[in-house]
Formats: structure tokens, C-alpha cells, sequence
């Protein structure tokens, strides 16, 4: 393991100075550490903004980078303009990364960086990503990646750094509850960033809020919770179906095969 991270620190520390593509998410709260560690004040983490990252969830990455003390910026991204983005098609994430790297990338010769970073891991090279595509046409490098680094081995480096991501669950954004070919829209997403909120307020840890719309635009909640967690549901049943309900889903169905990952 040291040599991995030997191996980021010097790839980090060859690229610098450098914009590091941060969402608070485990592999990019890691990254944003060891490139604040190693390079000082030549690194910027940023956060892309838009109606996909819950309000929550923004917050709580600033909370850290302030923690970590990193430097970062909130930049708008505009993906919910792209009717490629927003007719949600199976390679979705293209456009928002491309959307994000185009952003990036002109951040980046304003403040003459030398390169752009962002978490892709080891592991991520087993399943299909659209957004590495849009890595690949910006140049954009995967430190985590390169050094070998698994998701585990993320996990193990960041509790021995005290970052409370350490054990986090993956969290996605929050268009990725609605199906392909669903058209995604604002208010779909802040439909599902309230749902998620009050799940997570009835003690629920790992789960997801799939937004699936039904004939004459008619919102089904399919809710999904971590197997571990299935044990908890019963009492708190009527309260889920009650509280989506409230939010304007007009039918909750529990799934009973649970979540598991890595679909999200």
C-alpha cells in the first residue's frame, strides 16, 4: 500500500499545479486530501453545482474540504440545458462529464493549471462509465486509477487520514433514480432530493428512491433498502408510504429484493 500512495504523491506532485475534480464522495474526498497534502497550495479542488447534488450533500463537502483545509470552488454546471442530458439516455453521464470538463478545463487555463484530476478508481475499470469517454477526450488523468488503487484500498487510506467518507455509501447523483429514456427534469430531481431526505430522516443509511413515472404522468416511488437494513422497515412502513406520499408520489412500492450495489 505505501507504494501506492508513493506512487499517487509523485503523479500528484508531476502534474501540479492541478484542479481536482472534488464531489465529496469517497475516491474524491481521498484524492482532495493527499493533493492538498502534497502539493499545498497548488491544487484547487472544485465542486460542479447543479439541480442533480442535493443541497445536503453540497453542504456536507465543503464541511470537509474545510476539514481536509483544501482550497475549493462551487462552479455552475449547466447539463439540465442539453437535451442530450435531460432525454436521459443510456450514456447519460457523457454529457454531464463533458459539461463539467469543459467548465473545468477553461478554470483551468484562466489559472494556468496544469492538469485536471478526478476519483476514478481501479475498480472502475471493470464496469462501463460513459463519463470516462468524456475523461479521455479532455485529457483528464485518474491518479487513484493509475496508482492502482481499489475502492477498499481508498476506504483503508482515508480512515487512516480520519475522513469520515471512509465508510460512506456511494452516492450518486440524483438523476441517476430516474430510468433511462425518463425525461429528467428539476422537478423530478427535487421531487427525489425530498424523498431521499425523509428516508434518511427515518434512520435508513444505504438505500435508493427510484422515480419511475406510470401512464398520464402518474409517480411511483420505488423504494430500495440495503438488505442489512430491511429488519427496521416494518414499523417504519406506513411512515415511508405516508411521507412519499405527502411529497406527491401517488403510489410508494417497497422492493423487496432490496439494494444492492453497485446499480444505483
Amino acid at each position: 500500500m505505501s507504494s501506492k500512495v508513493e506512487f499517487l504523491e509523485n503523479l500528484l506532485r508531476k502534474n501540479a499545479p492541478l484542479i481536482i475534480a472534488y464531489s465529496g464522495g469517497v475516491d474524491s474526498a481521498y484524492l482532495l486530501a493527499v493533493a492538498h497534502r502534497a502539493l499545498g497550495d497548488r491544487m484547487l479542488g472544485v465542486i460542479a453545482d447543479s439541480p442533480s447534488l442535493p443541497r445536503q450533500a453540497l453542504a456536507d463537502a465543503l464541511s470537509l474540504a474545510r476539514q481536509i483545509g483544501a482550497p475549493v470552488k462551487v462552479i455552475r454546471t449547466d447539463e439540465m440545458q442539453d437535451e442530450n442530458y435531460t432525454g436521459n439516455p443510456m450514456n447519460r453521464c457523457y454529457f454531464c462529464k463533458t459539461e463539467l470538463f469543459q467548465k473545468l478545463n477553461a478554470l483551468g487555463v484562466e489559472g494556468n493549471f496544469s492538469a485536471i484530476a478526478y476519483g476514478e478508481n481501479a475498480d472502475d475499470m471493470r464496469v462501463v462509465r460513459p463519463g470516462r469517454q468524456a475523461a479521455t477526450e479532455f485529457s483528464i488523468i485518474a491518479p487513484l486509477r493509475d496508482a492502482g488503487m481499489t475502492k477498499e484500498d481508498i476506504r483503508e487510506q482515508s480512515r487512516a487520514l480520519g475522513l469520515p467518507t471512509a465508510d460512506a455509501p456511494a452516492q450518486p447523483c440524483l438523476s441517476s433514480r430516474i430510468p433511462h429514456g425518463t425525461p429528467v427534469t428539476s422537478d423530478a430531481l427535487e421531487m427525489i432530493e425530498k424523498a431521499e431526505a425523509f428516508v434518511r430522516g427515518l434512520g435508513f443509511r444505504i438505500f435508493r428512491v427510484r422515480h419511475l413515472v406510470g401512464e398520464e404522468g402518474r409517480l411511483l416511488a420505488r423504494v430500495q433498502i440495503s438488505p442489512d437494513e430491511m429488519g427496521r422497515l416494518e414499523p417504519l412502513n406506513d411512515s415511508l408510504v405516508s411521507g412519499l406520499t405527502a411529497l406527491g408520489y401517488q403510489a410508494v412500492e417497497i422492493d423487496p429484493a432490496g439494494y444492492r450495489s453497485p446499480a444505483v
